[in-house]
């Protein structure tokens, strides 16, 4: 559920938890009073320094969307009205579109060709009625 987190690029891991938690709130994955793990277990789990996550908890408490509680533990608020949850899809959606144009820009992709796929991928979605498989 945290684990889509993206240690190679420029936003630092605290601020993408911090968005990735507010996603599975609007998105309705994580309800009011669902306890979230706790700041060391969360650390491990993603194998970075338990002061990001403090560091994200903190953010997120000081904006009301989690509290926590000092030996309880940390909780969810509050579930988030349509227009948040649809501003807070619409920026991770930007946000993963961005990194991808970024990363394929970096290899020497230039935009007409990532248009061109982009465009037959996505009928194929239209087509099949799901997106195409990532082959490995």
């Amino acid at each position: 559920m945290f684990t889509e987190l993206d240690f190679r690029g420029h936003i630092p891991i605290y601020a993408q938890l911090v968005d990735r938690i507010k996603h599975l709130v609007a998105t309705g994955v994580l309800q009011p009073d669902d306890q979230l793990p706790t700041v060391r277990k969360m650390a491990a789990e993603l194998s970075v320094n338990f002061n990001t996550i403090a560091r994200a908890y903190r953010i997120l408490d000081e904006e009301g969307v989690v509290s926590t509680q000092r030996g309880r533990g940390t909780y969810v608020l509050v579930s988030m009205r349509s227009e948040q949850t649809a501003h807070l899809r619409r920026a991770a959606l930007e946000g993963m579109t961005k990194s991808f144009l970024e990363h394929a820009h970096r290899v020497g992709f230039n935009p007409d060709e990532v248009s061109i796929l982009l465009d037959e991928l996505i009928h194929a979605w239209r087509k099949e009625g799901k997106p195409p498989k990532l082959e490995r």
